[in-house]
C-alpha cells in the first residue's frame, strides 16, 4: 500500500483551523438550477422609466432605419440571428460580402421596436465596413 494517500490526509488536517472554530463538515446545498429560456419574448426589465433609443441617421440608411422586422426581412430576407433582450431586438443579415447587425429597440412604451442602430462588418475577419455599402450589398 503507498503511503501518499495518507501524508495527504495529515497535511490537510494540518491546515485545520486552530482557533477553535467549527468547520461544518454537511454538504453544500445543490445549487438552484437555471430556469429554462422561454420560446417566447421575454418581458420586458423593470426600470425608473422609459428611454426612447438614440436613432442612428447616417446617408444610405434610409428604408434600414425606421424599420420594424417584417420590413427588415422583405429588404434582406430570413435574418441568421434574432436575439431579444427585454423589449430590444437584434437582426444579423449576412452573406459573403458582409455581415449587417441591426439593432430594434421600441419608439415608445409598449410599441413594437423599430431600427435604430446598424453596424457592419467583413464576413472574413470582422473588420468594419461601410453601413450603406453592406446593406446596399445585402438588400434582395
Amino acid at each position: 500500500m503507498k503511503a501518499w494517500p495518507l501524508l495527504a490526509i495529515a497535511a490537510l488536517g494540518a491546515c485545520a483551523p486552530t482557533t477553535g472554530a467549527r468547520v461544518s463538515t454537511a454538504p453544500a446545498a445543490a445549487p438552484a438550477r437555471a430556469a429554462a429560456v422561454p420560446a417566447t419574448r421575454p418581458a420586458a426589465p423593470a426600470t425608473g422609466g422609459f428611454r426612447p433609443a438614440r436613432v442612428m441617421n447616417l446617408p444610405g440608411l434610409e428604408g434600414v432605419i425606421g424599420a420594424d422586422s417584417a420590413g427588415l426581412q422583405r429588404q434582406f430576407g430570413v435574418p441568421r440571428l434574432d436575439v431579444w433582450e427585454g423589449d430590444a431586438r437584434k437582426l444579423q443579415f449576412g452573406s459573403e460580402a458582409c455581415v449587417l447587425d441591426v439593432y430594434l429597440y421600441p419608439p415608445a412604451p409598449g410599441a413594437a421596436p423599430k431600427a435604430t442602430y446598424v453596424d457592419a462588418r467583413r464576413s472574413s475577419d470582422g473588420l468594419d465596413v461601410d453601413r450603406a455599402a453592406c446593406v446596399k450589398a445585402l438588400k434582395r
